[in-house]
């Protein structure tokens, strides 16, 4: 996921009544692009639907909107509660459990995969373990989260499953398609979006440069992976 309120893109508004309380990822850029291709995905009635930190919900819900069963899952207590409450003003029907990503739905699996994931390289050796930086901060590389979605998607797919994955370029689109190919799906970039960098990144541009991570353009790359089973 990409920084709230230090917002590297504007914000996504899905509903009028979606609520965003402070600590809670504000859905933006890398919302509207994997919505986007949610879309494109045949989601009806009977479909079985996981939402992998899901934040506010705003992707659960567009999932359910189009008559979907939904799950959704988070580690943070705060956006389990805040999907609970989205899910009920907006009258859909979203089941919603506490944990982290490979625990919360051992031994489920769906017809679809959606994960707006902490994405952005830091500094710190690996994600925070509280505070707002725990939506978007996810180690040096950025792949604290994304390689354990792409080692765990296989056993979370049923046969013809998809994975819908949103993640910047920083932090390895290419690593994020070998792991999956490597896990047996099929996996290629189905969406691209290049968007200025917002307050955290801006700080931390003199560090990603000592990296190699960036050049002098301050922008950066969202990318919408889609892994299929086959």
């Amino acid at each position: 996921m990409a920084p709230q309120a230090p917002a590297r893109a504007r914000a996504f508004t899905t509903s009028p009544r979606l609520v965003r309380p402070p600590g809670v990822y504000a859905p933006q850029c890398d919302t509207r692009i994997l919505t986007s291709a949610l879309y494109r995905e045949p989601i009806g009635p009977g479909t079985d639907v996981l939402d992998m930190g899901s934040g506010s919900g705003a992707l659960a819900l567009h999932a359910a909107r189009r008559g979907a069963r939904v799950t959704a899952v988070d580690i943070s207590w705060a956006a389990v509660w805040t999907t609970r409450l989205n899910a009920l003003l907006s009258r859909q029907r979203v089941t919603v459990r506490h944990g982290d990503l490979t625990t919360a739905v051992r031994g489920h699996t769906y017809d679809l995969v959606i994960s707006n994931p902490p994405y952005v390289p830091s500094p710190s050796d690996g994600p925070p373990r509280r505070g707002r930086a725990r939506a978007w901060d996810a180690g040096a590389d950025g792949r604290a989260l994304l390689d354990l979605i792409c080692d765990t998607a296989p056993d979370s797919l049923r046969p013809d499953g998809v994975l819908l994955l949103v993640q910047s370029a920083l932090s390895g689109t290419e690593v994020t398609l070998d792991r999956l190919t490597g896990a047996g799906l099929y996996a290629e970039v189905v969406d691209r979006a290049r968007i200025p960098f917002g307050p955290v990144l801006r700080s931390r541009t003199p560090w990603l440069r000592g990296r190699g991570l960036v050049g002098e353009e301050n922008r950066e790359e969202l990318v919408v992976i889609r892994a299929a089973r086959i």
